[in-house]
């Protein structure tokens, strides 16, 4: 299980991991990459996890990859530590965005480079008004590496996503919530409720329902609309066995509010 790299809490369905570096600014180094690769997979394997909320511990979300760690392996000729953290980002990337289960990023300050593809990798990113946004690769002279020229072009449009990798600009929330980089912007006060209001939203949803439908979301860019429509079939036909349905179904007839339990 994760160390105290990764906090974890639970409560209503909502497990939240807190990247827990704040001397860091939660910078990635690759001992947290592997806590929160852990957090992930015990996530993934929980079904009482109905929703997941990642979020920062202290004034910053996470500042990137560590560049501390990164130049000192440079200056002792150890080619190991980048390869282990390139492996440990990249497979990290891919598992949180194929979790099935809907995932909130809680961004209580900065975001930058692979800390900001990290939120990326999630549904919904809600920010705090104070919060900014770099993607710092170029200011180092190097390309992203965590999935950043794959998720920007699909959250700004294309010609949006090369300003912001090529110029490395400094955006504020307001400036993200504009051009589509954030879903909500909070105040630094109620950030975290506003984020845990949101989780526990999804949490109480027909989670079998929520999980294939954000399964086909993902893969419709890649199908015709016959193959979409043949997913959605089948995607509807394992909804139609499930309690839930039947409890919405129920609901409709009663004229109240269902009352979903993740089954």
């Amino acid at each position: 299980m994760p160390n105290d790299l990764v906090l974890i809490d639970d409560a209503a369905g909502v497990r939240t991991l807190t990247l827990n570096r704040p001397e860091r600014r939660n910078a990635l180094n690759v001992a947290l990459l592997i806590a929160l690769r852990e957090a992930i997979g015990a996530a993934a394997a929980d079904d009482d996890v109905r929703a997941l909320v990642v979020t920062g511990a202290g004034k910053g979300f996470c500042a990137g990859a560590d560049i501390a760690e990164w130049s000192e392996a440079v200056e002792r000729g150890d080619d190991e530590t980048g390869a282990a953290w390139e492996r440990n980002a990249h497979a990290l990337m891919q598992e949180l965005h194929d979790l099935a289960t809907p995932t909130v990023a809680v961004l209580n300050g900065a975001a930058v480079g692979a800390g900001l593809d990290l939120a990326c990798c999630c549904d919904f990113r809600i920010a705090s008004s104070e919060a900014f946004f770099v993607c710092s690769y170029t200011r180092v002279g190097y390309p992203p590496d965590a999935g950043g020229t794959w998720l920007y072009p699909r959250l700004l449009g294309l010609e949006q996503a090369k300003r912001f990798v090529f110029t490395a600009e400094r955006w504020s929330a307001a400036e993200a919530l504009q051009r589509g980089l954030v879903t909500e912007i909070a105040e630094p006060d109620r950030l975290g409720e506003a984020g845990a209001a949101f989780a526990r939203q999804l949490a109480a949803g027909p989670t079998v329902a929520l999980r294939l439908a954000k399964r086909l979301l993902h893969d419709s860019a890649g199908r015709t609309l016959a193959e979409q429509l043949a997913a959605e079939k089948a995607a509807g036909a394992i909804c139609a066995e499930t309690a839930d349905h039947r409890e919405a179904l129920a609901a409709a007839v009663e004229r109240r509010d269902p009352v979903f339990r993740g089954q």
